[in-house]
């Protein structure tokens, strides 16, 4: 036998050889796993957020909260202000809802509950704007004393922030808007004691004050300032 038929039959054996052995392998993989087939972890399906917040399945229950206030919340989180808007640094924007004499005290509670709603989500800027708008708020005599009455009932006995304001606003105008609001301010008196506390506190510091800048001027000295002790050395 020549030399190429040689070459040509080893090479056929050969072949022969590793179809045989592709085959065995082929068949023990169908036969049995190789353990790679779990690798890849399944993935949950992905609930979006319209998905999660599509009612009624997912609900916030607020039902001792003002309606209009909430609203407000909602507004100021998607416009970073809320209706009646600021129109410049000392005005807002008019709002028709609000009467011309407001007795009941409509625009400052309705700014009140916001400033309290805020205060509770710990919302910080709204709690600001909220106040800002409450001093950028005109009101009458009662409606003054309806504020009142929400914020010594509603605001925490440590928020000075809301509640100082408000009895420095009656001590130094209480002389005048009684007459307007007398039997009013006496209901709140006796409904609030802390209320009539502050507000006399303030009322007698100030009459101090005024004593002490009369006995000044007439004396031309401060009054309980001891004399310089002179040395004897």
């Amino acid at each position: 036998m020549s030399d190429p038929e040689i070459n040509d039959e080893v090479e056929a054996a050969a072949d022969e050889d590793m179809a045989e052995a592709e085959g065995t392998n082929a068949g023990d993989g169908n036969a049995q796993a190789t353990g790679l087939e779990d690798i890849e972890p399944e993935m949950p399906e992905r609930t979006t957020f319209l998905e999660w917040a599509t009612p009624p399945h997912k609900t916030i229950a607020l039902p001792h909260d003002d309606l209009h206030a909430v609203a407000s919340v909602l507004e100021y989180l998607y416009k970073s202000d809320y209706f009646p808007t600021l129109a410049g640094p000392t005005s807002m924007e008019y709002d028709p809802t609000v009467p011309q004499s407001d007795n009941e005290g409509v625009a400052l509670l309705r700014h009140a509950r916001v400033y309290t709603l805020a205060q509770r989500f710990r919302l910080p800027g709204l709690s600001a704007l909220a106040h800002k708008k409450i001093h950028l708020t005109q009101s009458t005599a009662k409606g003054e004393i309806a504020y009142a009455r929400f914020v010594y009932r509603e605001a925490a006995p440590d928020d000075e922030a809301i509640r100082k304001p408000v009895a420095a606003f009656w001590a130094t105008r209480s002389h005048v808007l009684r007459h307007e609001a007398e039997q009013e301010f006496k209901r709140m008196c006796l409904e609030f004691p802390q209320f009539g506390f502050d507000v006399l506190s303030l009322v007698l510091d100030a009459q101090e004050k005024r004593s002490q800048r009369n006995e000044v001027q007439s004396s031309g000295t401060v009054p309980g300032r001891k004399r310089q002790r002179v040395s004897g050395i």
